[in-house]
């Protein structure tokens, strides 16, 4: 006896629930990048049973699914927070930009400073504040390439790019104060709203389908100014020989005048200022000076002094010092020997 076919309704049954599981699978929100845009996935189910004592099968229609395109991208600080000093220029904010679907992509970034909130407005670097890390070290370097402003970056699915924006810190900021930079990255041909479809707009014609990014994403860094301080000295001298003139000859005295200037939003403590005499002079008793107060050379009784060993020389303490101390000017004489 031959092998009976199932009875046409179980079969158109069995075919209809395997389409509606089909159906199912294409329809269930899942945006994550997966098995590769364009790719059949088809199914054959098969039934077996015995009648009779002998055994028969059926087999449905073949279903197949083309996977659609899933455009999205995201877009993560690596330095959330970066600490810098009012006055820095072309600090860097380092970003990662992902094509999270599940084809080819391409993107057009832009970068953004000044955002709501903020208590200053970094300034984003000229002619071009993104770089590309082509080197791939993490860290802005001399070989890595400065975007062109408008033009594509492709990137193939699930795969990354390190970025930089560089600003530069305005002068003149308190300690603690804070402002973002933000980097943007939309789609070359435009973004979309999360679920809409693009009837032939995946690769190889394809249609593809808008993930939770609506395949746009913008992330920020931040600046924090921090209590960085320095000190800058710039020193000075002229000449007066015996007979009234300027020229560096024996007997001659030499007044040096050296300017400390704090720099930086921040302050220092425990400033000491020391200068040795030159070798082939003498120290001029009673001539040190701190902002235009005359210092004796003892120690202990003031900020100042004079010490002959072990080398000769000249110190002044002068404390903790900011911005808002000015410059402190030390001055003495020596007499060329």
């Amino acid at each position: 006896m031959g092998r009976r076919p199932l009875p046409l309704p179980f079969v158109r049954s069995a075919a209809l629930a395997l389409l509606a599981c089909a159906s199912g699978a294409l329809l269930a929100p899942a945006w994550a990048a997966g098995t590769h845009a364009g790719t059949a996935v088809t199914n054959t189910a098969q039934v077996t049973y015995t009648m009779n004592g002998v055994a028969g099968s059926a087999q449905s229609s073949t279903i197949t699914t083309t996977v659609l395109q899933v455009l999205n991208v995201v877009a993560t600080v690596q330095t959330p927070s970066v600490p810098v000093a009012a006055g820095d220029q072309n600090r860097p904010l380092t970003f990662r930009i992902t094509n999270t679907g599940n084809g080819p992509d391409s993107f057009v970034l832009s970068a953004q400073s000044g955002l709501p909130g903020d208590d200053f407005a970094p300034v984003l670097a000229t002619p071009t504040s993104i770089y590309i890390d082509a080197d791939n070290n993490g860290v802005l370097s001399a070989g890595d390439t400065p975007y062109v402003p408008g033009s594509s970056v492709p990137l193939a699915a699930d795969a990354s790019i390190t970025l930089f924006v560089l600003n530069s810190i305005p002068a003149g900021l308190p300690s603690g104060a804070s402002g973002r930079s933000q980097i943007s990255a939309v789609r070359t041909a435009g973004a979309g709203t999360p679920g809409q479809i693009l009837a032939g707009g995946g690769v190889g014609g394809i249609d593809a389908i808008f993930g939770t990014s609506g395949d746009q994403a913008q992330q920020s860094g931040k600046y924090v100014v921090g209590s960085a301080a320095g000190l800058a000295a710039l020193k000075s001298q002229t000449v007066l020989d015996p007979r009234g003139g300027a020229r560096p000859i024996s007997g001659a005295t030499i007044t040096y005048s050296v300017a400390v200037t704090p720099s930086g939003n921040g302050t220092v403590s425990g400033a000491q200022f020391t200068d040795a005499i030159p070798v082939g002079t003498t120290y001029k008793p009673g001539t040190l000076t701190l902002n235009g107060t005359a210092l004796t050379d003892a120690s202990g009784d003031d900020a100042g002094q004079y010490q002959s060993t072990p080398v000769p020389e000249i110190s002044v303490a002068l404390g903790t010092l900011g911005q808002a101390s000015g410059v402190q000017t030390i001055t003495f004489a020596v007499t060329i020997n």
